[in-house]
């Protein structure tokens, strides 16, 4: 059992599904397959139910989970003791890392490698698995400090050569997946938006949220499709076209999470850095006309007083 099978383990039963797990760890999906393989065999037993469309765990997975995330915590504190790094600040993230975080001279910061949905990088910041976490919180926890780092505004993705340089919020498709364990963050925000501004909901059930599976869907659907804020590699096609979303525009709340009770200097001086350098520099993408928030977004209060809610 290597450690680097671990981190397989841990990324495929937190995406339950191989391209996702695959794309996140940078490696080809029949690798990963096969090295899931290798250590079932050195375990002596399935950790995952899977078919062409569905993957799941077995219980022994469900078991093993909590002692893989702690035997690669255990080696990553580890090598960070034996390489002087104990002072570090151990900060994950779910799809955007701004520059002026990972670059800054004045924190040591370690970025985490688990790239992982927002409602899980949470846990972690709140069971010390993390000091921080760049994720978006559904609302308000009063265990947890949120710093508005930047309210992203949504893009839709239209056929090239339509009309118009922007898109109402009303003519839009927006796609919620039946893998909930990946996207029920995602299906929360895109059903209540759908609802608000009089969009169109599209039931899926292949991941197509973002990727390459999303552009299928979008040139399907022949019509514009609200963007989810996950980043993915694949390019978008040249048969299609982003554009801005209007009348309202969704925003996507990225915060800074730290847990209320961390008093530390170390921690303070992190919060001060968002505000002062990270938060000013992504505020220069902020819309100009209606924008939409979820009714609970932590921020709603702080954003409206800058902005009309459509």
């Amino acid at each position: 059992m290597e450690l680097r099978q671990l981190r397989y383990f841990v990324a495929v039963a937190e995406e339950l599904h191989f391209a996702r797990a695959a794309a996140r760890l940078r490696i080809a999906a029949p690798s990963l397959s096969q090295q899931i393989k290798s250590l079932e065999a050195s375990l002596g037993t399935a950790l995952f139910v899977r078919d062409r469309r569905h993957v799941e765990l077995t219980a022994a997975g469900k078991m093993f989970l909590p002692d893989a995330r702690e035997i690669l915590d255990l080696a990553g504190r580890a090598q960070r003791r034996l390489a002087g790094a104990t002072g570090a600040l151990r900060v994950g993230y779910v799809s955007w890392l701004p520059d002026e975080l990972a670059s800054s001279p004045e924190l040591d910061i370690r970025v985490d490698e688990w790239v992982m949905p927002s409602h899980v990088q949470i846990s972690r910041v709140l069971d010390g698995g993390l000091d921080a976490a760049i994720a978006w919180a559904s609302a308000r926890d009063e265990r947890l400090d949120l710093r508005l780092l930047w309210p992203e505004p949504l893009l839709a993705v239209t056929r090239a050569g339509r009309s118009g340089k922007t898109v109402s919020a009303g003519k839009l498709r927006v796609l919620v997946d039946a893998d909930l364990t990946s996207w029920q963050a995602w299906n929360d925000y895109a059903t209540e938006f759908a609802q608000a501004a009089g969009a169109r909901l599209v039931h899926i059930d292949d991941g197509g949220i973002a990727g390459a599976a999303f552009h299928d869907h979008a040139l399907r659907l022949n019509a514009p499709v609200l963007m989810s804020p996950k980043r993915y590699f694949d390019r978008l096609p040249a048969s299609l076209r982003t554009r801005p979303v209007v009348n309202p525009c969704p925003l996507w709340c990225w915060s800074l999470v730290t847990r209320a009770n961390d008093e530390r200097e170390i921690i303070s001086a992190l919060r001060e850095h968002a505000s002062d350098v990270i938060r000013p520099a992504a505020s220069r993408t902020a819309p100009t006309g209606p924008i939409w928030l979820p009714s609970a977004d932590p921020h709603r209060d702080q954003i409206s007083s800058r902005h009309t809610l459509g």
